[in-house]
């Protein structure tokens, strides 16, 4: 009780006044506040349509299911005069008035704070520097068409870049390498007031825009996207656990963007700051999209190498261990699939596979892994890591090891059961049939084996 009651309810408490049908948004179906016309003739609540074409991503009309024109997402025309005369209406009926809304934000506001502040991050004054990125900030955080705007802005993405590659390879105050909270990490727009410096606070504008692959390769032609990559390998080196998270979210943005002669180049350090991410688990959002980009980076030169010398392996298996190799109990399943596969990208080298049967449960993880994860998942690569080894790597001490800790079992488990896939059956029966003259005497295979491979 006591509370204030919105024009929109108040108007439907009183049962004498009935509300224009023209007065309501067709989305919302509630009295519009700022309402703007589409080139379809249609009018609708400013913050209604912005949702349904930016957050929701429609491209057509809610009510005629015409496609929109590019200057509907970018400018909806004001309906001033339907303003006026709602905010008229509200004013006779005794019903709470709109206040008359800010202009909109455009392009032009956000290119002048972002020369304005040019020259503060080269004179390095701190302070007015924070105040314009808190500006900036306040933009975006009001509305996803702000959110494009700063977006869409000439240089002002570059900008943000530049402000986090200025310093990035600079350590913050211990008081920020707490963990953050798992709202923040999972996407919540961090406070730049918050930012204990310009990099951090450049970095979570950054991390809440949200860049379109288009956003991305526009700002990384040429020699941007080197500079990015050396500037995420900083980032993802500080102490800082919330500007890792942020940093490492923003590159699995990026990548699909990057060229393969980029992600060829990347750095030793750039793959150890996103091993670290794995390691030290800050979020399980973040660990994820760490182990997304691990096996974006993999694929690419000798980046698995590199892996390899980060020790990817040892956290890789860590993490299935910790998770119970996907077979649920608390464990987090899709962790598990993109560690498999990170570890199938790895053992395509023989430094990864070597890596791998060095580890002491590096083959009963990736085995047991193979009978808990599904089929289109993690399964099918978990045997293709098993046949990579048993194929390249079965030198004698490493079959008995796979028959001592279980993988023998599990391959037969997937021959007979046969629940994850034919091509996945198909490779284990295979393994079985290579190695069976050295697996045939195990005393729970021998009849298995006997049967179907004789001497």
């Amino acid at each position: 009780m006591g509370e204030e009651s919105s024009p929109a309810a108040a108007a439907a408490a009183a049962p004498a006044v009935e509300v224009p049908s023209y007065f309501v948004c067709p989305i919302s179906l509630e009295i519009m506040r700022d309402p703007v016309t589409l080139s379809t003739g249609i009018t609708y609540d400013r913050e209604s349509i912005e949702r349904w074409v930016f957050t929701d991503g429609h491209g057509e009309c809610p009510v005629t299911k015409q496609r929109l024109a590019p200057a509907d997402g970018r400018e909806p025309t004001p309906n001033h005069t339907l303003r006026r005369l709602i905010q008229g209406w509200c004013a006779v009926h005794a019903v709470e008035r709109f206040p008359t809304p800010r202009p909109p934000v455009d392009a032009a506001r956000v290119a002048a704070i972002v020369d304005a502040a040019g020259p503060l991050l080269r004179r390095r004054q701190r302070e007015e520097l924070m105040a314009s990125l808190r500006e900036l900030a306040d933009i975006v955080a009001e509305s996803d068409r702000n959110r494009r705007c700063v977006q869409g802005a000439p240089g002002a993405v570059e900008f943000l870049l530049s402000v986090v590659k200025e310093r990035a390879s600079v350590g913050v105050d211990d008081a920020t390498s707490a963990k953050p909270d798992e709202e923040t990490t999972c996407g919540g727009v961090h406070d730049p007031a918050k930012a204990s410096s310009p990099e951090e606070a450049a970095l979570s504008i950054l991390h809440s825009l949200k860049l379109s692959e288009e956003s991305f390769k526009r700002v990384l032609e040429g020699s941007g996207g080197e500079d990015f990559l050396e500037t995420m390998a900083c980032v993802l080196r500080r102490p800082s656990y919330l500007s890792r998270m942020q940093g490492i979210h923003l590159l699995k943005s990026a990548l699909p963007a990057m060229a393969p002669a980029r992600l060829t180049s990347a750095s030793a350090a750039l793959v150890d700051g996103v091993l670290g991410v794995v390691a030290d688990r800050p979020s399980a959002k973040a660990v994820k999209v760490a182990l997304h980009v691990l096996c974006r980076l993999c694929p690419w030169g000798r980046n698995r190498v590199k892996a390899v010398d980060a020790g990817a392996v040892s956290a890789l298996v860590r993490l299935l261990l910790d998770e119970g190799c996907g077979g649920g109990g608390g464990g987090d399943r899709r962790a598990c699939e993109l560690a498999v596969v990170a570890i199938d990208h790895i053992c395509g080298c023989a430094e990864g596979r070597l890596a791998l049967v060095a580890h002491p449960a590096g083959l009963a993880a990736v085995a047991c892994a193979a009978t808990r994860l599904p089929a289109a998942a993690g399964a099918e690569s978990a045997v293709r890591v098993l046949h990579a080894v048993a194929r390249h790597s079965a030198t004698p001490a490493v079959l008995q090891e796979m028959l001592a800790v279980g993988v023998v079992a599990r391959l037969l488990f997937l021959v007979q059961v046969g629940a994850s896939g034919e091509r996945t059956r198909a490779r284990a029966r295979e393994m079985l049939k290579m190695h069976a003259r050295v697996w045939r005497d195990s005393p729970c295979l021998a009849s298995h084996l006997n049967a179907s491979y004789p001497r």
